[in-house]
């Protein structure tokens, strides 16, 4: 992370950062919920718009993994998958954890439409790499950031 998150900086939000010849993704929320959500439209900003995207089709998720950045690689993995596998594109996320390390999520999304819905690249997976789930102590805002293969 390039430094900590500013109490004055407003939330929920996502912003992307740069790691070499991939891309850095990052959501910032009052909640880690928040983060999560904004985490996978950072990772939708990099494949297309997500303000573009219309939200009819609904895909529910659940995961389950041992640490809440292990849950974060799940849950965006399962964004990659849907996008790779069955050709939707998401708008917007919603995300609870109705226990420690596990996530409910919803994605939601249409098919993707290559008239309205630029392609900008091809996002393969998330990495470890500066891989971070955590509350700032000074903001108390929640961060939920990786790198992503692109």
């Amino acid at each position: 992370m390039s430094g900590p998150v500013s109490e004055g900086v407003r939330a929920p939000r996502w912003e992307h950062f740069p790691h070499g010849a991939d891309v850095g993704i990052r959501g910032i929320g009052t909640t880690q919920e928040e983060a999560f959500e904004q985490a996978g439209i950072a990772l939708m900003a990099v494949m297309t718009d997500p303000a573009k995207v219309g939200t009819q089709t609904v895909v529910e998720v659940e995961r389950e993994a041992p640490q809440e950045e292990l849950l974060l690689l799940e849950w965006l993995d399962s964004i990659i998958y849907q996008v790779a596998v069955h050709g939707l594109v998401f708008g917007k996320f919603l995300v609870r954890f109705p226990e420690k390390h596990r996530l409910q999520g919803a994605m939601l999304g249409e098919p993707l439409d290559p008239s309205r819905h630029e392609r900008r690249v091809e996002v393969k997976g998330p990495t470890c790499t500066e891989l971070l789930v955590r509350q700032d102590p000074t903001s108390g805002l929640w961060v939920a950031q990786c790198v992503v293969d692109v």
